[in-house]
């Protein structure tokens, strides 16, 4: 009798062990929910100015008025940085918001967070379109220097910042223009509009936009339902990361598609860009295994981090590291940051798709593969032939592996 009693204790103290638990981490989970999207508040910021007249775009009317194009499942990874799966009429999208003032380069923080007080003031009323001109050309050459035909760059934004496509860039779309102006994905979309992995831009509204959705929106990985992610393993998540991959030719066809985008945004016609947070989820790529980027937001232009990172004050290294993938060195004898970037984009995405795409790979090309990829990754970016090393390095991989696959209909 005692030890039912006691058996009968032990049950009922672990069963509410296992409702306390179960209740804190589903409370957890819905506040870190609550908190990291915040897409109706994003629209209604959005539809209040649209309403009063302050910005206009080619989303707008189908966003706050027709409701024709609405928000769909999140996937917002930092609060100031909305993202959510959109439908919009028979499209489907991706729209993108931003919750706080721009920032630009802001090492402690995430980068492009917005504040109402400064939200969609300029253009002022009264500016003409020359002088609206004006401030796009003087602001793509302070992001991208002066370099290419920023003239052109400007005629380019224009086009894309006339929403109804009536010839005239409106105040009010002006304004939307402007704020956009301040993400580098924006101004990376207009510059890479014609590259086959660049998402389109489908639509704006302010500095809320739409882009293509990408059916695969991660290289690699698989999607766990949330309380298997809290007691899974940090190693056995990589390892199953690499298990739930396409075949090997068409792994292949998607690294290609990788290598040449990083060619799209090297020392380009606009200078080059440096990709800042080479991570997996924000590549992705679509039915027919051709890539395509899901997240260009941390991709910035060159100049404009050095002139950031430049003589910042530093105590190491990792003082001078933006994003999670751009660096550059602490001079100690000067206590600032130096001027050279670390490493180029080509080493951290060989680093990023090693284990991706050696897995599996044929015996007779592995060992060339293997060697090329350890010579991408050990490439450093203020070497002096590093520019003549990284064609090479590029073409040898891209050439290696459309040979073995050109002939397969993953092609």
């Amino acid at each position: 009798m005692a030890r039912l009693s006691y058996m009968r204790i032990k049950y009922l103290f672990f069963s509410w062990l296992a409702i306390f638990i179960g209740s804190w981490v589903i409370y957890v989970r819905y506040n870190s929910y609550t908190e990291l999207c915040r897409g109706h508040e994003c629209k209604t910021t959005i539809c209040d100015k649209y309403k009063k007249g302050i910005i206009d775009g080619s989303a707008c009317e189908s966003l706050c008025a027709k409701e024709t194009l609405y928000f769909g499942k999140c996937l917002s990874t930092n609060p100031n940085n909305q993202m959510y799966l959109g439908v919009w009429g028979n499209l489907e999208g991706v729209i993108k918001c931003q919750m706080e003032t721009t920032l630009h380069f802001d090492f402690g923080a995430e980068p492009e967070p917005r504040k109402e007080i400064v939200l969609f003031d300029k253009p002022t009323r009264g500016t003409t379109v020359q002088k609206f001109k004006e401030m796009v050309h003087g602001l793509v050459k302070t992001k991208l220097g002066d370099q290419g035909n920023l003239q052109e760059l400007v005629n380019l934004i224009l086009t894309a910042a006339d929403g109804n496509k009536d010839g005239h860039v409106s105040l009010p779309e002006a304004k939307s223009a402007w704020a956009l102006l301040q993400l580098n994905e924006f101004l990376l979309m207009v510059i890479l509009r014609d590259k086959e992995h660049t998402p389109k831009l489908l639509g704006f509204c302010g500095d809320l936009y739409v882009t293509e959705r990408v059916p695969y929106t991660s290289l690699y990985g698989v999607s766990l339902p949330w309380i298997i992610e809290i007691f899974l393993p940090m190693g056995l998540r990589k390892r199953m990361d690499q298990w739930f991959t396409p075949s090997w030719p068409r792994k292949a066809k998607i690294v290609i598609g990788l290598l040449e985008f990083v060619e799209d945004i090297f020392h380009g016609l606009y200078g080059n860009f440096l990709m800042c947070d080479v991570s997996a989820k924000n590549i992705g790529y679509n039915d027919k295994y051709d890539l395509k980027m899901v997240d260009m937001r941390k991709i910035v232009p060159e100049m404009s981090l050095i002139d950031y990172i430049k003589d910042k004050s530093c105590e190491s290294d990792s003082d001078c590291v933006y994003g999670l993938d751009c660096s550059t060195t602490c001079d100690q004898s000067k206590k600032k940051c130096t001027a050279h970037v670390t490493q180029p984009n080509l080493a951290k995405v060989c680093l990023l798709v090693k284990d991706y795409l050696l897995r599996g790979t044929p015996p007779e090309i592995k060992e060339e593969l293997e060697k090329q990829i350890y010579a991408c990754i050990a490439l450093k970016a203020a070497t002096k032939n590093m520019e003549m090393e990284h064609s090479l390095i590029l073409n040898n991989i891209k050439a290696l592996l459309w040979k073995k696959i050109s002939h397969t209909n993953d092609s």
